[in-house]
């Protein structure tokens, strides 16, 4: 790389030099010009194919690598789906292949490969060398300028026209916005060392300063929006005193890197290993050392701070590979308009919070990054699953109308606040809210809900490093019901485990389950875990002093569970009467119905309660056996299928004569046309997301309860081919619309 000859000849010495150290027949260098793969230099292969022979991104095993940024390491090249002949290259007397992306700022250059005759896998060692070398490649091509001309950002300097981002919807809604990058990009400008020593102790002090922040971090009680949120930091702790972590590093270094080319090396490593696990769980702790990783590079570089930190300074679209909850909580909300990630999951912490905090995500959207600058414009349809970057301004019209005819909508929902919902021949629907934040409870007065149905108090444990304390529980409640004033607050009683899983609580086996919805989670765990339901029922308890408590527990599937849990929150109320605390006036109790098995035992069961709740999320899926996190069966089944309406009528059946309120919990509920369905089948209370309570309060008010009643009484009698259609038609004859 010193020498004065021109970056041909040098390429063309180096595919040498690495054939004979690994004894390999061909080793290639492809590097991306006009958006095609070319063969720029070539040992083993026919030299007349060099700048001949040239594929897209994704074509063969070369453009895999590069479209994927991933490596390939295979002991028979033609077994693999996308290898790809070309006779030209004459390869194909080699049967073993071995490629590594050429990687500068996150983006694939180019691909380097080498090629055997006999069967073999490449060892790890031999496949590390590849890595490190692709990376010392890579300042070589990029100041060569042998590949397509970049931004400052490493985006292609004719990207300046509208693209369209396909992904996954995490959370439904519009926005509009400039991109606004979570860990601004740490551009890495010299790979090779001068002196190894030097950039050993650059990477020693780095280590200490982040253990230092780590360590500050964990130590404080409360950080974040308002100060009552703690970041996800016990698995983050346990990485940054990882030794093995280090040693890799300083491994690299040795190789003659700088240190913040010794941590993109070490990193890009974790990154293809993250593509190769299937545990989801495993996978989000690598996604914590990634985030490491992020930080280390970011001190080591000088280059500090996010971009919450940093503050936003107008309407924003967050963009990051992934994001934890805690992170999310800690933006301002008056700017932050949507999110956008390059992985994510329908179950992730992070979907949970936003969706409670009203804003739209759109997951699953690969080359992210690589297509979007730090201020594009950005239009965010998570109804559609899909955002425009730099959008023209006939999309921008077209978009405006679309949130002016939202903000129009919006603005009449808000003019129902204080009107309370009767239907026309004068049946209240009682319409509540669905919360798990402090900062949820605003929603209360802004649309004049009656009460909150339904208080998550699993959100505080998501976002904490540790078992949150008795005091800091005991802290939330109070504030909750405070807030509340004389509306109702039923408090679920927290429900982990299954896709809620917190990095502190460990299973008893280490390995997680196969089929977690259906497992070790909810009231199973908190009644084996009996500590932890100890220290929330007293918390509520003592949070709930003078006033009535409403506690329900999720996921009973008999009554003897309900009976244990109860038992638990009367042995702390006698504690707390022998210690002559302050107790509740009242303690009302109540169940979630998700587990069908429940309903042939209500009869058994409902004497005892106040309450019932209808849990239709995870209702539906064990109805169906389909696992809601699932893209594939997400709409594959209808809320307003006539099996489920049948059930929740046969469950609403079984307790006539029984004094005990009964309420619809899920995101089925907010639905208005499903909301039209549950009335019709007799149920009076809804709890449901706030920004459901304005359309709901809309469509109460055009229902006559006895016509929509025998109307359901008719149909699941004798269900139409499509029942939601004929629900649709008797609405649009009666002048009923939807949004």
């Amino acid at each position: 790389m010193a020498s004065r000859s021109h970056a041909q000849a040098k390429l063309n010495t180096v595919v040498e030099v690495i054939g004979e150290g690994l004894d390999s027949e061909v080793c290639s260098i492809y590097l991306l010009r006009e958006g095609m793969l070319e063969l720029f230099a070539t040992r083993g292969l026919d030299q007349d194919a060099v700048h001949v022979t040239r594929m897209a991104l994704g074509e063969g095993l070369v453009g895999t690598i590069a479209e994927n940024v991933e490596t390939l390491n295979l002991a028979e090249a033609a077994a693999h789906p996308d290898f790809s002949y070309r006779p030209e290259t004459g390869e194909d007397k080699f049967h073993s292949f071995a490629g590594v992306p050429i990687v500068r700022r996150e983006r694939a250059i180019g691909v380097l490969s080498v090629q055997h005759v006999d069967p073999r896998r490449y060892d790890e060692v031999e496949i590390e060398a590849l890595q490190t070398v692709a990376m010392v490649l890579a300042e070589l091509i990029d100041n060569a300028g042998l590949v397509d001309e970049e931004d400052s950002l490493g985006l292609p300097a004719a990207l300046t026209g509208p693209e369209q981002l396909r992904g996954l919807t995490l959370v439904k809604g519009l926005a509009s916005g400039n991109a606004v990058f979570h860990q601004p990009r740490v551009n890495i400008e010299h790979v090779m060392a001068e002196d190894t020593e030097a950039e050993r102790q650059r990477v020693y002090l780095a280590f200490d300063k982040m253990r230092e922040q780590i360590d500050r971090m964990a130590s404080q009680a409360e950080f974040g929006v308002g100060g009552e949120h703690e970041e996800v930091l016990q698995t983050y702790k346990m990485f940054a005193y990882d030794e093995g972590w280090a040693r890799r590093i300083n491994e690299a270094i040795d190789s003659g890197l700088t240190a913040e080319a010794a941590i993109e090396r070490v990193q890009q490593r974790t990154r293809m290993r993250m593509r190769e696990i299937d545990d989801p769980l495993l996978a989000d702790r690598m996604h914590d050392l990634e985030d490491l990783s992020n930080r280390l590079l970011r001190i080591v570089s000088g280059q500090l701070g996010t971009a919450a930190s940093m503050g936003l300074r107008n309407d924003a679209i967050l963009i990051a590979r992934n994001l934890g909850p805690a992170e999310l909580l800690e933006y301002d909300r008056r700017r932050l308009k949507g999110v956008i990630l390059e992985e994510g999951s329908l179950t992730s912490h992070v979907v949970i919070v936003a969706r409670a905090m009203g804003i739209p995500v759109l997951g699953r959207v690969r080359g992210l990054r690589l297509l979007v600058r730090e201020g594009d414009h950005l239009l965010l349809d998570c109804e559609q699953g899909f955002a425009i970057v730099r959008p023209a301004p006939g999309m921008v019209e077209a978009y405006d109308a679309r949130f002016a005819k939202s903000r129009e909508r919006q603005a009449a929902y808000a003019a129902l606040r204080d009107v309370e919902p009767f239907t026309r021949d004068g049946t209240r629907i009682t319409v509540m809210i669905n919360a798990g934040l402090r900062d949820d409870i605003p929603n209360l007065s802004l649309t004049g809900a009656d009460g909150i149905g339904l208080f998550r108090t699993e959100f505080q444990f998501l976002v904490a490093a540790t078992l949150p304390a008795r005091e800091r529980q005991t802290r939330l409640y109070r504030d909750v019901i405070d807030a509340a004033g004389d509306k109702p607050v039923v408090f679920r009683t927290v429900d982990i485990g299954g896709d809620k899983v917190l990095p502190y609580l460990r299973h008893d086996d280490g390995d997680g389950e196969d089929n977690p919805a259906m497992g070790w989670r909810a009231l199973r765990l908190a009644l084996e875990r009996d500590g932890l339901l100890k220290v929330q029922a007293r918390a509520l308890i003592e949070a709930s002093a003078g006033r009535t408590l409403n506690v329900m527990f999720p996921m009973v599937s008999e009554p003897w569970e309900f009976d244990a849990a109860k038992e638990v929150f009367d042995s702390q109320l006698a504690f707390l009467k022998k210690q002559k605390k302050h107790l509740p006036e009242a303690i009302r109790y109540g169940v979630m119905l998700e587990v069908p098995s429940l309903a042939e035992q209500l009869d058994i069961l409902a004497p005892r309660l106040s309450f019932l709740s209808i849990g239709t999320n995870d209702l539906t899926q064990f109805l169906f056996a389909a696992d809601r996190s699932n893209p594939k069966l997400a709409e594959r089944y209808d809320w307003l299928s006539p099996s489920i309406l049948r059930f929740l009528k046969r469950v609403l059946g079984s307790l006539e004569g029984c004094d005990l309120d009964v309420t619809v919990c899920g995101e089925m509920g907010g639905r208005q046309l499903e909301a039209l369905a549950l009335i019709g089948l007799g149920l009076r209370r809804l709890s449901i997301t706030p920004a459901a309570v304005g359309p709901i309060k809309e469509l109460v008010r055009k229902i006559d309860v006895n016509e929509i009643s025998q109307a359901m009484s008719g149909w699941l009698a004798s269900p139409p081919p499509d029942l939601r259609a004929a629900l649709l038609q008797w609405a649009g004859d009666r002048g009923i619309t939807f949004e």
